[in-house]
């Protein structure tokens, strides 16, 4: 199925140079079916290259999908034409009263940064208060992973000795996890950041799970159990030039970066890089469309959000925020927001299904799948 995006977009032309099924806005106005809508909060200085790679993935799934551009008001970015941006993105103001199905959250060059001091900081956190009441799910990436889970959760991040960057392999740590159905028990992504989030931290948060670590990275996903927040602390959507074009790119500013790992054939540069995380990058967002977008996301726009303040209202304690170890490159001042704590979920008077990680089976099914329920199609033989 296709993605439904400006007819206009630059990433029009190149998506359909590879193939992929775009659906301009004249032709989708013409369909009775309803897409989902996603809004793509672009926080990176490359907005067209980052807007195109995400796009990519979000346009191979059996589902119409119409994208929103969102930009930070407070912020002047520098590496975009004014034109792009009045044309094609929105701001926070504009669509505020709006509902969406899906949300994705990008990274940003800010990393070494306290979140406090990135001048957007006060304004991203105004939109991811408002995800929690109008989004049904939200995607965050990288940086825009560590800044949501510190807001939602007070999961701070830590400054790495130095820049970890590289394609490592990973391991899927809860295979029953709808977000890794069909996923390799290992498996290769790319990383690029100087700060990272460790597992303890999120492993001592009752409203966290972790579903994939690496030995050499770290914390790769993870994902609050009532499947509204998803963190990505790597950058799948990358092309498999964009870890050698930043290489190159810190090399000439004089920066003491080291060579990508894992990356180039032999660790030798001048050899051409081949994608090894293309598969399970378009398989995870596939499957968090399908599972946690798609299949739960309520028909009318307008009821997204009903449940989760629900579950706030009925809440009866305080969000539990773990004690961090080492020296955080963040203040550890609890987020700004508060959930309840597990306890006081599960003894919701009206249980969500689709809350609790327990929910998932062994097997991989969970409440998000398409396992049938009703009487089977054949009558049982009448002679036993």
């Amino acid at each position: 199925m296709p993605i439904r995006i400006p007819d206009a977009l630059p990433a029009t032309e190149v998506l359909e140079g590879e193939n992929i099924f775009v659906m301009t806005e004249y032709r989708a106005m013409h369909q009775d079916i309803r897409p989902l809508k996603v809004l793509l909060l672009n926080l990176m200085p490359t907005k067209i290259v980052t807007e195109t790679q995400i796009m990519r993935k979000l346009s191979n799934t059996p589902l119409q999908i119409e994208v929103s551009l969102l930009q930070t008001a407070t912020h002047d970015a520098k590496n975009v034409s004014e034109q792009h941006l009045d044309a094609f993105y929105t701001t926070f103001d504009a669509i505020r009263h709006q509902h969406f199905d899906g949300m994705i959250i990008t990274g940003a060059p800010v990393e070494l940064l306290d979140f406090e001091d990135v001048d957007y900081w006060d304004e991203l956190c105004r939109i991811m208060a408002w995800s929690s009441t109008n989004v049904h799910s939200t995607l965050h990436i990288c940086w825009g992973a560590q800044a949501g889970i510190y807001f939602h959760y007070g999961i701070p991040k830590y400054e790495l000795p130095q820049k970890l960057s590289g394609v490592f392999e990973h391991a899927v740590v809860k295979p029953s996890s709808p977000l890794v159905r069909g996923f390799n028990d290992r498996f290769q992504a790319p990383h690029s950041r100087y700060t990272e989030v460790q597992a303890a931290d999120i492993e001592a948060h009752p409203a966290l799970e972790l579903i994939a670590t690496s030995p050499e990275a770290g914390v790769y996903l993870a994902k609050s159990t009532d499947s509204r927040h998803f963190f990505v602390f790597g950058h799948p959507e990358y092309d498999t030039e964009t870890l050698r074009l930043e290489y190159e790119r810190d090399r000439g500013r004089g920066l003491p970066v080291a060579l990508p790992q894992h990356y180039f054939p032999h660790d030798d540069p001048t050899q051409e890089p081949h994608s090894t995380w293309r598969a399970h990058a378009q398989l995870l967002y596939t499957n968090w469309l399908n599972y946690y977008v798609y299949q739960t996301t309520p028909y009318d726009l307008d009821e997204i959000g009903a449940e989760a303040a629900g579950r706030k209202a009925n809440s009866d304690a305080p969000r539990a925020v773990p004690t961090p170890t080492g020296t955080p490159a963040a203040s550890r001042t609890p987020a700004p927001s508060a959930r309840g704590s597990a306890a006081s979920v599960r003894n919701h008077a009206a249980p969500d299904p689709y809350l609790r990680a327990e929910n998932e089976d062994d097997d991989g099914y969970d409440p998000y799948s398409d396992r049938r329920e009703e009487p089977p199609l054949f009558e049982p033989d009448p002679w036993r």
